[in-house]
């Protein structure tokens, strides 16, 4: 049995059939899109797309800060100016 990560679902004929209807009963949430009982696919909103990059875009930039803390001790003194 496979596990459907999302509150709502929809079949392919669903989806095919009636795309808006689908994504206005969804809302903001994720819909599994089921072929024969198994999800297919996961379809999110463009805002919820948008989402998800800026919150991967912060975790690479947290993963960033986080690897050149350990770098603190190669700084150099500067100023603005100097670069």
């Amino acid at each position: 049995m496979n596990r459907v990560l999302a509150d709502c679902a929809a079949t392919l004929d669903e989806l095919r059939r009636h795309p808006a209807a689908v994504l206005a009963t969804a809302g903001e949430e994720a819909v599994a899109t089921l072929d024969e009982d198994k999800p297919a696919a996961y379809l999110i909103s463009a805002q919820a797309f948008e989402e998800l990059l800026e919150r991967l875009d912060d975790a690479e930039l947290a993963d960033t800060v986080r690897q050149r803390h350990w770098e603190i001790g190669q700084a150099v003194d500067t100023t603005l100016d100097a670069l």
